[in-house]
């Protein structure tokens, strides 16, 4: 597997050049320190990723990462960025990743193995790309702005890479740094907290019932009192969700109105 560096700044070029020394399988094609030459240099050769700063002085990642997902086929892009805050939220929600400067060799593992998983299949890659990157720039244009709601999630998995609708979606759950997506067959899980999941979600047709699960409305059946008095929301879906002290008063709201 081939890439490139992108990163204006010397030093951090060379941290990441040792750092891929530790992966045999990749191999490092060159490095720029502007993002006008890597774009001739990608107009002409086939690369597999691309690790990108994002703020650079002369032209930013993210103006690079929009030409280059205009290509015949874009390679894959890792953002490379000391840029810690709710806009990254929108690279694991889209399977763009990221890895934070200084780079953590675990955390950097991590994520060339996710690269791997998406090169074996890259179908839909550059419309989440192109979607994510409006995200980004709406974000970072008017930070005061809510983050833009979802419509759907691109959900990764070995060998794969899966858009599901998020109407398809009957309710959440957590399981550590993860979600599980419960569908009407089948259950997924989507790397993501389910706190950063809620602030994306469209609030008139989901609600948070517990700290470990999140609802659509339309699905709530049923509230009862279990023996040991807490409550349990009954689904259309026959699915049984815990609903705490913290959220009874709003979901006890839904059946009242």
């Amino acid at each position: 597997m081939t890439c490139i560096i992108v990163d204006d700044e010397e030093h951090g070029r060379t941290t990441l050049r040792y750092a891929l020394e530790d992966h045999t399988q990749w191999k490092l094609l060159h490095e720029f320190d502007q993002p006008e030459l890597a774009r001739q240099f990608l107009k002409q050769n086939s690369v597999d990723v691309v690790f990108l700063d994002i703020q650079m002085p002369k032209e930013n990642g993210i103006s690079l990462a929009r030409s280059i997902s205009a290509l015949p086929q874009p390679p894959l892009i890792i953002f490379v960025t000391a840029y810690n805050s709710h806009a990254l939220d929108a690279f694991a929600v889209h399977a763009l990743d990221y890895v934070l400067k200084p780079c953590n060799p675990k955390r950097f593992a991590e994520t060339l193995q996710h690269a791997q998983d998406m090169l074996e299949q890259k179908h839909g890659y550059a419309l989440a790309l192109q979607h994510a990157l409006s995200n980004i720039e709406q974000s970072a244009a008017d930070p005061t702005k809510p983050t833009p709601e979802l419509s759907q999630l691109v959900v990764r998995s070995v060998g794969a890479m899966e858009c599901i609708a998020l109407d398809d979606v009957l309710w959440f759950s957590s399981a550590s740094n993860y979600v599980e997506l419960h569908l009407a067959k089948r259950s997924v899980l989507h790397r993501m907290t389910l706190t950063d999941l809620e602030k994306r979600l469209p609030s008139h047709s989901f609600l948070r019932t517990h700290r470990t699960a999140i609802v659509r409305i339309t699905q709530i059946r049923q509230l009862s009192i279990l023996k040991d008095g807490s409550y349990q929301l009954h689904l259309h879906c026959g699915d049984k969700v815990p609903v705490s002290e913290r959220y009874l008063e709003q979901v006890r709201q839904h059946f009242n109105s």
